[in-house]
């Protein structure tokens, strides 16, 4: 039985990990009691003892935690964005490749990817191995994303407003408007783009539920559309649909698993990922690799 611990468990994303994995029996979650949640002895004690410690904390706090692992065989899945990038870290996006694949299944250190990265690495990765894709193409994303992406205290506005009504809340809002949101380095870094995109991530009142979109010109449906089901053919948990079948963006919402289509003509086209932001976005995302790491089944307690 392997020893799991989620440091940041009242998160909203450690709250969806614990959720995935408290019917396997095949694991045994530890946890520390109240008094001791912020104790960094007790935590680094709990780590060290761990299989596997999910680190559902902000950036900083997960920054100062990994050096307290000293246990050699403890596997760190850091879902803040502070590794992301860092050299020596497993990105946590298995389906990238079988270099990707194997980095987790190793790994020690392992960055579980950005929601709205997800999506937009997902959709220009397989163009750019292809060569359909310059890497010195300058694109533009738009991304959607439910209000649970924000945390509980995002969440707590949403649902508050959605009591009263009126408020500015109830509708779509876009932010990081200044280009600097912290997923574009590893936009950058995990697809090989020499710049990163102009991007336009929008909050809406819906609670899950995720669709990133890419505009691009002068590249055939039907090429794009053959890229992604090659690249992606033994994908457990995503999936390429066929054009022409327009879906919401919170139609995966519970899910975690991602879908990909292309929509559009020779001329002008979209590139569309769908996922639930919390799902393959966030805690799915995250036991998918802890799968890997212990040598479960990839698909074990999530919902594809």
């Amino acid at each position: 039985m392997h020893k799991i611990f989620i440091d940041g468990r009242s998160g909203t994303t450690g709250l969806r990990i614990e959720e995935r994995l408290a019917a396997r029996r095949d694991l045994e979650l530890l946890a520390l009691p109240e008094h001791l949640l912020f104790d960094t002895a007790a935590r680094a004690e709990m780590i060290n003892q761990a299989d596997v410690t999910f680190l559902c904390l902000p950036d900083e706090v997960a920054q100062e935690i990994v050096p307290l692992v000293t246990n050699p065989d403890s596997v760190i899945i850091d879902a803040s964005t502070a590794h992301r990038t860092a050299p020596g870290w497993a990105y946590g996006f298995p389906e990238l490749g079988a270099d990707y694949r194997a980095a987790i299944v190793s790994g020690k250190c392992i960055a579980g990817p950005g929601c709205h990265a997800s999506g937009f690495i997902a959709l220009v990765r397989p163009l750019i191995e292809a060569g359909l894709l310059p890497k010195d193409t300058k694109l533009s994303c738009l991304s959607l994303t439910g209000y649970t992406g924000g945390g509980l205290a995002k969440i707590a506005e949403y649902e508050d407003a959605a009591r009263t009504r009126g408020d500015a809340l109830s509708a779509p809002m876009q932010y990081a408007l200044g280009q600097q949101h912290k997923h574009l380095p590893e936009m950058c870094v995990h697809t090989g783009l020499r710049h990163a995109p102009a991007f336009c991530p929008v909050i809406a009142d819906y609670d899950c539920g995720m669709e990133v979109t890419i505009p691009l010109f002068d590249l055939p449906v039907q090429a794009v559309f053959e890229c992604y089901k090659a690249f992606y053919s033994n994908a457990a948990m995503l999936c390429v649909t066929e054009p022409g079948h327009p879906r919401p963006a919170n139609c995966m919402r519970g899910r975690d698993s991602m879908e990909l289509t292309v929509e559009g003509n020779g001329e002008r086209l979209l590139l569309i990922a769908r996922f639930d932001n919390l799902g393959k976005g966030a805690s799915g995302a995250a036991v998918q690799c802890m799968n890997l790491v212990i040598g479960a089944e990839e698909t074990e307690g999530l919902a594809p």
